[in-house]
């Protein structure tokens, strides 16, 4: 790679186009890449497992979810569409937000969940957020164009290539309008198209 280099974001010129983290090796290897970091190590999991925009996520406070169960949610309007929706805590969340609530300055009730550097009444901005990203998929040498979105599309594409999910549920999670609008975002390629045309029938 020449020096100046960032074999993760596309040519100058190019269609910047957000990618979803496809195998779950990579999943794994990112987590494992921010088991020494309690706040980073949460954003990914809530990011992959729930699916919403960061600049949502980032509105959290600690006392929204802090005392959630697995399987309970949290309510919240989206800053995009002003519709409703919801956060989710499963157990794979859960076991993160300990991890983190364990660590224990800085994390009263009215506090953002996920604080930036600026002191406890500030939180991440979606840029540090788009930053960190291309950090962690940099580090595990993943190629092709990482950022905000790839966290929510990961959610999406994990929901229907790993458990079969039909786009319209995607996309009712999603808000999205028409599940072909959900298909595009999640980047269907013609290889995936062409590799169902192996499964025999009859």
């Amino acid at each position: 790679m020449e020096k100046g280099q960032n074999f993760n974001h596309p040519e100058k010129g190019s269609r910047i186009e957000v990618e979803p983290i496809r195998e779950e090796k990579d999943i794994k290897a990112i987590s494992q890449l921010l088991s020494g970091k309690p706040r980073d190590l949460l954003l990914f999991s809530m990011g992959i497992n729930n699916g919403i925009r960061a600049g949502d996520l980032l509105k959290i406070k600690v006392g929204d979810i802090r005392y959630l169960k697995p399987g309970q949610v949290h309510q919240i309007i989206e800053s995009k569409t002003k519709k409703k929706n919801v956060v989710l805590v499963n157990k794979s969340v859960r076991k993160a937000l300990d991890n983190y609530l364990s660590q224990g300055e800085h994390k009263e009730d009215h506090h953002f969940l996920f604080q930036s550097r600026k002191g406890d009444n500030f939180s991440l901005s979606v840029q540090s957020v788009h930053a960190l990203i291309k950090k962690w998929t940099a580090a595990i040498n993943l190629k092709g164009n990482y950022g905000t979105h790839t966290l929510r599309k990961t959610w999406g594409y994990q929901q229907r290539v790993k458990y079969g999910v039909g786009f319209d549920v995607i996309a009712k999670r999603y808000n999205h309008s028409d599940p072909k609008t959900t298909m595009v975002y999640l980047g269907i390629n013609d290889k995936e198209v062409h590799s169902i045309l192996m499964n025999e029938i009859g």
